[in-house]
């Protein structure tokens, strides 16, 4: 069994927000995949399909970006999913937008959403997808940043780094090998 995460903030107010790319990337995959999200017993939204006989979970958390390990802990108990099995798909404000880059493990880096994860799990130890969305623009806060949607003129991009995501994570899926696809995608 594997777990793609996908990180952002629940409700129309921030659906489409920088912060959100990470639920873009399992909703591009639920599409593709052609399956829905469901509410659980465990603060999230919860997709399922079978990729080569194996079961994949697909999860938005719903406890807000800066406790997402609240959802993603319990849910990992739950099911049996070990932080080896796990695959979280999060933006990045140090990547240019565009951009997409795997990691197997590391500290969280500014992140409030991957503090939380690694906080439930006591473990650095689990796979990312971190999607670029750029630094602010002077006189802009990071909050606004992240808390805001996708200039006009930005979406192309964005539509090609989600597709990339999506890309690596049929990729891991197919071939149960994260350092693999990290060398085909990094």
């Amino acid at each position: 069994m594997k777990m793609i995460v996908g990180l952002g903030n629940p409700g129309k107010k921030y659906e489409k927000t920088k912060h959100n790319i990470g639920f873009m990337v399992v909703d591009a995959l639920a599409k593709m995949h052609q399956t829905s999200f469901k509410g659980s017993a465990f603060e999230a939204e919860v997709a399922t399909f079978f990729l080569n006989g194996e079961k994949i979970l697909l999860v938005k958390p719903q406890t807000f970006m800066n406790e997402s390990g609240r959802a993603v802990g319990p849910l990992m108990t739950y099911f049996g999913v070990y932080p080896e099995e796990l695959v979280v798909v999060y933006d990045d404000l140090d990547l240019a937008l565009g951009k997409i880059r795997l990691r197997q493990k590391g500290s969280a880096g500014g992140h409030n959403g991957i503090k939380s994860i690694i906080a439930h799990l006591n473990t650095t130890v689990f796979d990312r997808i971190k999607v670029g969305i750029d630094r602010p623009l002077p006189g802009r806060t990071v909050v606004d940043h992240v808390l805001s949607p996708f200039g006009k003129d930005d979406l192309p991009i964005v539509l090609g780094s989600i597709d990339q995501a999506v890309d690596a994570s049929v990729d891991y899926l197919t071939n149960g090998d994260f350092i693999a696809t990290m060398n085909r995608f990094n």
